[in-house]
């Protein structure tokens, strides 16, 4: 899962982790993979893996939190006291022979690498264990954000960070044709992006016939027709498992005066086929 969500930037509420948490403590075979790339934007946030640390499998980046998607700097982390394991453990004995032979290249002790050290040598088809992870300056940029991160103004970079992508969210909802999709305030929002629903903006502007125009004469035209008019390129909603009619809007890459403009663009959008929508009638 992704927590916060991508596109929505919302995280998922205590009680809601803690009961799936509670299912896997109960069941040492479930595998919980869990993405909080988008953690540390919001406030009080708990991971899951600090609740069913046995089972989990955690993803995070360096990359969005400090601002340098073009590095691609991630991590993943597993529990030193893991349940995966044991699983490799207790695999049928032909399965374990397998697997001793596919790691027999890199150790001396195939049947006893741990999970976390298989992950990385798959990363690199095994033969290529050597060169799996990240370039030397990759490292050295992640270990000047951990170092960060560490430090006393680690605390403040974090602050100012979730005050920027939250600012730049006031500016792009201050002028929108619908309310905003979670409240400023809102301790569950991560503010790192902004899923707007082009049919409840429709609707609630023009009312549902003039969407259901919309949804049958200018399928998918929308974000093609934003681009086209403005330069304003986002992203559909739809590709992120989001309502088809929606679109997202990344809070992390641009000047807080570039929201305004984008809020602008996209108002402007809707009433040009709104203005088709009459002439049409």
């Amino acid at each position: 899962m992704v927590n916060p969500s991508n596109p929505s930037s919302v995280k998922l509420n205590d009680k809601t982790l803690q009961k799936i948490a509670d299912i896997a403590n109960e069941r040492p075979d479930l595998i919980l993979l869990t993405d909080d790339v988008y953690g540390t934007f919001t406030d009080k946030f708990t991971s899951l893996a600090m609740l069913a640390p046995k089972n989990t499998i955690l993803v995070y980046s360096y990359s969005k939190y400090f601002g340098a998607t073009g590095w691609r700097l991630g991590v993943i982390a597993i529990n030193e006291d893991n349940n995966f394991d044991r699983m490799i453990a207790d695999l049928p004995e032909d399965t374990r022979e397998r697997l001793s032979k596919r790691y027999s290249g890199i150790s001396l002790d195939p049947a006893n690498i741990k999970f976390i050290d298989r992950i990385v040598a798959d990363s690199r088809a095994v033969a290529l264990n050597h060169t799996a992870g990240l370039s030397t300056p990759q490292q050295i940029q992640m270990t000047l954000f951990s170092l960060l991160a560490l430090l006393e103004g680690g605390k403040d970079y974090q602050e100012n960070a979730k005050r920027i992508v939250r600012s730049r969210y006031r500016t792009l909802m201050e002028n929108a044709l619908t309310e905003p999709t979670i409240k400023e305030g809102d301790d569950s929002g991560a503010f790192y992006y902004v899923e707007i629903n082009i049919q409840n903006l429709a609707a609630s502007a023009h009312g549902e016939e003039f969407f259901n125009w919309m949804k049958l004469s200018m399928r998918l035209d929308f974000l093609v027709r934003l681009a086209e008019e403005s330069g304003i390129v986002v992203m559909p909603g739809g590709g992120f498992d989001a309502p088809e009619w929606s679109l997202r809007v990344s809070l992390a890459n641009l000047p807080e005066s570039a929201y305004a403009e984008i809020s602008s663009a996209i108002n402007t959008t809707l009433a040009g086929y709104y203005q088709l929508f009459l002439n049409a009638k």
